[in-house]
């Protein structure tokens, strides 16, 4: 189990241990806070899974908490809460974490729970039994909040049948299906050592946790091969879904990058730029100098070898085809007119600003340790990032756009009231 330095996140250092199996364990010691936030990482998502196991990797989350061979899901609720600590998981497409924070002092316990749950889980019958209705109705609440429910249907619009175009929830048919060796087998195969990370932030000494951790994951299953889907084409499209809603709730959604792409820190500050923030573009065109919305922004999502651009606004119907028809000129816009120096400074302070603030908290270190393994092989220091952040130019802001904004890879979803469907449809011309 060699301990290996690694590179400073806000020159504190982190450190990285493997154990023999491949199990990561990593650990930034933040000695100014008196809390320690802790994650099991599993490098599984949803993209991994196939059409008919889709929604495995989120049922598995729901019962990692639900009971162990000693623990039942009383006992773990009431463990964590004995301690004044904060327990809870979340899945995407490309990662599963199981995660919790609690009082330095505390930490020994948290400990004890995190790797019971996660390397004990019992998947009984009737637990999976009460916890189905649950993840049921997760899907229903979905499909009743429209500003969310429209960024999983502008998915399925972009990516077309590919398991990035999925709902992470899965499907009800999928759901009621569903049973204690569906998810036991998946969890055996998928839920591997070289897919696995522990990542720990706060008042942490990594030393006492590798010895208090490391014999129990080194023992985890043998190694299965279980490949992520591949890269999936981006597509032109127009999907409308009528529902009797107040508003017209709008995605356009064009191409991205790979969230390790040399190019990622310039789409940061493009994305900042069009909609990130009040003095963004979009912002000031359609709620500030229209009052068209109140809700817009734009948005990136980042994944292995895939990305995607997206703008979001929520109007009233009648206003839907004059709002696309500004989110289109916006960004043919930055095509041609690269920002000033003024804009880039202001775009560039705000992206440091937003990441330094949010990396004082060690719930958001501990999940930028695991990512950054997961994606780059190391952490990489605030240094970094904020020289790479100071080095994007206005023409590489413009270049940028130009190679992401075309008119076959752009794409709108709209869910709601549709109005006017021929206006809707000339004023989605993607000339970008």
């Amino acid at each position: 189990m060699p301990d290996t330095p690694v590179t400073h996140l806000n020159a504190m250092p982190a450190r990285k241990t493997v154990l023999d199996n491949g199990v990561r364990i990593l650990t930034l010691d933040m000695p100014h806070v008196r809390s320690v936030s802790m994650g099991i990482w599993v490098n599984i998502g949803s993209r991994n899974e196939s059409d008919a196991e889709n929604g495995l990797s989120h049922f598995i989350e729901h019962m990692i908490f639900k009971g162990t061979e000693k623990r039942s899901a009383f006992d773990i609720a009431r463990a964590f809460d004995a301690i004044g600590g904060y327990s809870n998981a979340f899945t995407s497409m490309e990662t599963t974490c199981f995660h919790a924070r609690v009082m330095d002092s505390h930490s020994e316990t948290m400990i004890d729970i995190l790797t019971d749950i996660f390397l004990n889980p019992a998947f009984s019958r009737e637990d999976i039994e009460r916890e189905r209705p649950v993840i049921l109705q997760e899907i229903g609440m979905v499909e009743d909040t429209p500003d969310e429910y429209v960024h999983m249907l502008a998915g399925e619009t972009f990516w077309g049948g590919h398991p990035l175009g999925r709902s992470i929830l899965g499907s009800r048919e999928n759901i009621f299906r569903f049973d204690s060796q569906t998810l036991r087998q998946f969890f055996n195969t998928a839920y591997s050592p070289s897919k696995t990370l522990i990542a720990a932030a706060g008042r942490i000494d990594h030393d006492r946790l590798v010895d208090r951790i490391g014999p129990l994951f080194d023992r985890q299953a043998a190694e299965h091969i279980r490949p992520a889907s591949p890269p999936p084409p981006a597509r032109s499209r127009m999907d409308i879904f009528e529902k009797d809603l107040e508003q017209a709730h709008i995605c356009i959604n064009a191409s991205g990058l790979p969230i390790s792409h040399d190019k990622r820190y310039t789409l940061s500050m493009l994305n900042t730029l069009l909609g990130g923030n009040m003095s963004s573009r979009l912002f000031q065109s359609i709620r500030e100098q229209r009052g068209l919305a109140y809700s817009v922004y734009s948005f990136v999502s980042s994944y292995l070898d895939a990305g995607m651009f997206g703008v979001y606004a929520g109007v009233d119907s009648a206003n839907a085809p004059e709002t696309i028809t500004l989110i289109l000129e916006e960004l043919a816009r930055i095509k041609h007119d690269a920002p000033d120096m003024t804009d880039m400074k202001n775009a560039r302070e705000y992206t440091k600003g937003s990441l330094l603030l949010s990396s004082e908290s060690n719930d958001n270190q501990m999940v930028r340790l695991a990512q950054s393994e997961f994606y780059f092989g190391r952490a990489t220091s605030m240094d970094e990032i904020f020289s790479q952040i100071d080095s994007v130019t206005p023409e590489d802001i413009q270049n940028l756009a130009c190679e992401l904004f075309q008119p076959d890879q752009v794409s709108l979803t709209l869910l709601g009231p549709a109005g006017d469907r021929s206006a809707i449809e000339g004023a989605f011309h993607p000339s970008v």
